[in-house]
C-alpha cells in the first residue's frame, strides 16, 4: 500500500511571510501524524525562505513516524544532515530564484561529488533518495552512486494540460518505475500531485511513497489540516 509524507515547507512559508512565529510547523507536523500519514517531509533551502533550521532540529527529536530532509547536495547541508540525523536524505536541486524545485538532478553530471556526499550520509545510517526525473539513463546512474531509493518527479505529469499529454508523462512514470525496480532502486514520487490526479499514481504498486506538500496545505486553509490529510490517504488507498 502507497504510503503518504507529507511536506509541510508552506506552513512555515505562511510564517515567514509574517516574520512571526505562527503557524508552527512543528504543530503541523503532530496534526498530519494524528491524522494518519507516514511521514513528514520538509526541504531546508540554502536562503532559508520557510523551513528554519530550528524546526528541522525539533522535528526530529518530536516526530513519531519519519523524517525526509530534501536537502541540496552542498558542504553546509551535508553537515547539518549529520548532525540532526533525518531517517532519509532526499537530495535535490535547488536556484535561488525558483518558486519550488523545477526539475530532477543531474546525476550524470554531477556522478563524482554525489558518489562522496551518498557515501557521508549513509556511513551515518542516513536513507539516500535521489529527486530525478522520469528518465533511465538518471535512474541506471543513481544506482551506480549508490542511492536507496529514487523519487521520481511527476511535475510534468501534474503540468499536463491534454488528456494525450497527461497519458505521454504517465507512461514516463510508468517505465521509470519498471527501470528503478530492475536495478534494485526503492521508489517514490512526489511534486504537484493533488486531489484531482493523485489516485493514478498511487495505484503504481512499485511506488512506495508519495511526497505531497502544497496540495494538502492549501485544501487545510478551506477544511482543517486534519480532514485535508485524511481527504488525501483515502485517494491514495483507492477510498
Amino acid at each position: 500500500m502507497t504510503r503518504l509524507g507529507v511536506n509541510i515547507d508552506h506552513v512555515a512559508t505562511l510564517r515567514q511571510a509574517r516574520a512571526v512565529k505562527y503557524p508552527d510547523p512543528v504543530v503541523a507536523a503532530a496534526l498530519v501524524e494524528m491524522a494518519g500519514a507516514d511521514g513528514i517531509v520538509v526541504h531546508l533551502r540554502e536562503d532559508r525562505r520557510h523551513i528554519q533550521d530550528r524546526d528541522l532540529h525539533i522535528l526530529r527529536e518530536t516526530i513519531k513516524t519519519k523524517l525526509n530532509l530534501e536537502m541540496a547536495a552542498t558542504p553546509e547541508m551535508v553537515k547539518i544532515a549529520l548532525d540532526t540525523k533525518p531517517h532519509m536524505a532526499t537530495l535535490v536541486p535547488e536556484k535561488r530564484r525558483e518558486l519550488t524545485t523545477e526539475g530532477g538532478l543531474n546525476v550524470r553530471g554531477n556522478k563524482g561529488p554525489l558518489l562522496k556526499t551518498i557515501a557521508r550520509l549513509k556511513d551515518a545510517g542516513i536513507a539516500v533518495s535521489l529527486f530525478i526525473d522520469p528518465d533511465g539513463h538518471q535512474i541506471q546512474i543513481s544506482r551506480e552512486v549508490g542511492a536507496d531509493f529514487v523519487e521520481l518527479h511527476t511535475g510534468n505529469y501534474c503540468d499536463a494540460t491534454t488528456k494525450d499529454e497527461e497519458d505521454r508523462e504517465y507512461k514516463k512514470i510508468l517505465d521509470a518505475v519498471g527501470i528503478a525496480y530492475d536495478a534494485g532502486l526503492s521508489i517514490n514520487a512526489g511534486h504537484g500531485l493533488n486531489y484531482f490526479n493523485v489516485r493514478r499514481i498511487a495505484e503504481i504498486s512499485k511506488v512506495e511513497e508519495l511526497s505531497i506538500g502544497h496540495s494538502i496545505v492549501a485544501r487545510a486553509i478551506l477544511v482543517g489540516l486534519d480532514r485535508a490529510v485524511r481527504d488525501m490517504i483515502e485517494l491514495i488507498k483507492g477510498g
